[in-house]
């Protein structure tokens, strides 16, 4: 037994530990919080802030490695599942040292990712634009503008394995590989995962590369792009939109929506193809409603002006959007046991979204006018190098690596084997299809149509008012 548990990766780690609080709440939540926000500004300060030390926010070059660091942290957790690391170590570990040697191994990936795949063989082998030294061989093209169109590349490539590495387990359950052992599977989904996000890539970001440089490279990349007249504009934000919206849709779903209601679904296949696809449909709807909202708050987009009118824009910020509702969303899911849980299972997805929109709206209503005073950003809202993914997803893969790595420290502890089984026993039983009654999902279509035309008809009144002090 001993020997088998030394030989097992982290296969269900996370499902299977139980934390539990070192305080009565709120103080695990609170004492977490601030020290979330503490290691988020300090590390803020000394990588990205143009204040700071490295001053990595130009901004291109910072949201390339804070893009890459979350999906560097997906394929250790969802993909590769703690491989290499033993459970023994993931068991006993202190969450500190757990925490610094993950993150370690993780910034070596990362390195060898931007550096060594990217740069050194796309950018010498492949696409110019990937390597900055070769960009600036070209006439015109200097070395921070290289320096910008290459991580502009890789952090597009990212936005991509933003949604299909966490879509492969969540979605599809790692099907039809679910049953390969660590590191086959891991590097199986990663080398899938991998290959239909590269086709991705050159159908919908690439051509955006093709524009950087006049003349267009119309034999190189599809120039205009394809979606110009449906989207009102060449830039490849209109895919970052709705990519994002897929991103933020996975982990909704993973998070505090349980993966239902596609997990009702008794048929494996099917299950797994209706929360692929469904979740793009999802996503979808809130791509085209977030991007109606703006109209309905601003105005309609015009087509040649620059700013919050300017049609890309528009298409990116219903993804930067999106990522606020992220936040509380996950908060609640890590520190708060996915709270509500004591009302039936719609109620408690339904205020479980409730708090996600408008704690989204708190942190877009902080962040828009403070944040150029904190993070030493733009102020205002579609400003040239305004990018609030950046702080947002920084803000994010903290959390990660304190909940995933770390187990939750310093708030919370881990179970002992005896408080782990009785805990295990007194949970709620899961949902089950009879509870979700026709008339219930009637009921919730219902609700679900008022709430949105009370939205139009209050999103133009409310954007009269001035929400943010530029």
């Amino acid at each position: 037994m001993e020997e088998k548990t030394e030989r097992r990766y982290g296969e269900g780690y996370l499902e299977e530990r139980v934390l539990i609080p070192r305080w009565r709440a709120p103080w695990p939540q609170i004492v977490n919080l601030l020290l979330i926000l503490a290691v988020f500004y300090i590390s803020w300060w000394i990588f990205q802030d143009r204040r700071g030390w490295l001053r990595m926010y130009t901004p291109y070059l910072g949201y390339m490695y804070t893009r890459w660091i979350l999906i560097v942290l997906i394929w250790m957790v969802y993909i590769f599942e703690f491989w290499p690391f033993r459970r023994r170590q993931l068991e006993t570990w202190h969450p500190l040292w757990k925490g610094f040697i993950m993150t370690c191994v993780m910034t070596g990936v990362l390195l060898i990712l931007i550096k060594i795949f990217f740069e050194g063989i796309l950018g010498n082998f492949s696409m110019a634009y990937f390597n900055p030294a070769r960009s600036m061989k070209l006439p015109g093209i200097t070395e921070f503008f290289a320096i910008e169109y290459a991580s502009l590349a890789c952090l597009m490539f990212a936005a991509i394995a933003s949604w299909l590495s966490p879509s492969w387990p969540v979605a599809m359950e790692n099907a039809p590989w679910q049953n390969l052992k660590q590191p086959v599977l891991g590097w199986t989904v990663l080398i899938v995962t991998f290959f239909i996000g590269t086709i991705v890539y050159l159908c919908t970001m690439h051509p955006h590369m093709g524009i950087l440089s006049y003349p267009w490279q119309r034999f190189a990349s599809i120039a205009p792009p394809y979606w110009e007249k449906f989207a009102n504009t060449v830039s490849g934000n209109f895919h970052v939109s709705w990519i994002m919206c897929c991103t933020i849709t996975v982990w909704l779903y993973e998070t505090i929506w349980e993966r239902y209601p596609f997990k009702l679904i008794k048929h494996d296949t099917l299950r797994r193809l209706s929360a692929f696809f469904g979740i793009i449909v999802i996503a979808w709807c809130f791509f085209f409603f977030l991007h109606f909202a703006q109209e309905l708050w601003w105005g309609p987009a015009i087509r040649g002006t620059r700013m919050d009118f300017s049609p890309d824009w528009r298409w990116l910020h219903v993804g930067e959007t999106m990522v606020f509702f992220l936040i509380p969303a996950l908060f609640l899911t890590f520190y708060c046991n996915n709270w509500p849980t004591k009302y039936s299972a719609p109620v408690n997805w339904l205020i479980r979204t409730l708090i996600a929109i408008f704690g989204g709206m708190a942190i877009y209503w902080i962040y828009y006018n403070i944040g150029h005073l904190t993070l030493g950003t733009q102020k205002g809202y579609a400003q040239p190098e305004q990018f609030p993914m950046i702080p947002t997803i920084w803000l994010i893969n903290i959390m990660l690596i304190n909940h995933w790595f770390m187990d939750n420290w310093p708030g919370w502890r881990k179970a002992k084997p005896e408080e782990a089984a009785l805990i295990r026993k007194e949970k709620a039983p899961t949902v089950s299809a009879a509870k979700l009654a026709p008339a219930g999902i009637i009921v919730g279509i219902v609700i679900g149509i008022i709430i949105y035309f009370i939205a139009i008809w209050l999103f133009p009144i409310l954007g009269k008012l001035k929400w943010v002090y530029t």
